[in-house]
């Protein structure tokens, strides 16, 4: 089957969350062998925004998955204002640079065109964190400014249009 016929994010539910956290995988999927797809306070606190978000919007997470292996996660990190919804990412160390997360956004920008909630997607990127703002670049965002984030430091500030 073509990366075209199978989708590679998939809604990552409550259910899935507590899975993550307890170390094993959701169903019809398998964790990465060799490296996490995140430490467990990134899942924690990704596993609390989602579910926030998810009670207004959703989905609000999804798992990056290729062959049956979840090698990244995507979620929305703030909640949705005027049609913009802010996207983070990461993906499994053992599986950077290999075209998951661009494929992965791409499937995501898709997934926003065709939902009338959304008219613009945004994220951050780490000023030195060159792979993930070709990811963006990759997939049409504009670089539209800077900012200081009080965990990140200074970041890159983008956005796709997906009216």
């Amino acid at each position: 089957m073509s990366n075209v016929e199978k989708n590679m994010i998939i809604e990552l539910t409550v259910n899935d969350f507590a899975a993550l956290l307890n170390g094993a995988a959701p169903a019809d999927t398998c964790l990465v062998s060799d490296s996490a797809i995140a430490p467990p306070e990134v899942l924690k606190m990704l596993a609390r925004i989602a579910a926030e978000i998810g009670a207004d919007f959703t989905p609000s997470a999804w798992m990056i998955v290729e062959d049956g292996e979840i090698v990244g996660l995507c979620s929305i990190t703030r909640a949705p204002e005027n049609g913009e919804i802010h996207v983070g990412y990461g993906i499994a160390p053992s599986r950077e640079r290999r075209g998951y997360v661009t494929r992965a956004i791409g499937e995501l920008l898709e997934w926003a065109r065709k939902d009338p909630r959304v008219t613009r997607v945004s994220a951050d990127t780490g000023v030195e964190n060159i792979a993930s703002q070709r990811v963006l670049e990759r997939n049409g965002f504009i670089r539209i400014g800077e900012r200081i984030d009080p965990e990140d430091g200074r970041v890159i500030c983008w956005r796709a249009s997906v009216d």
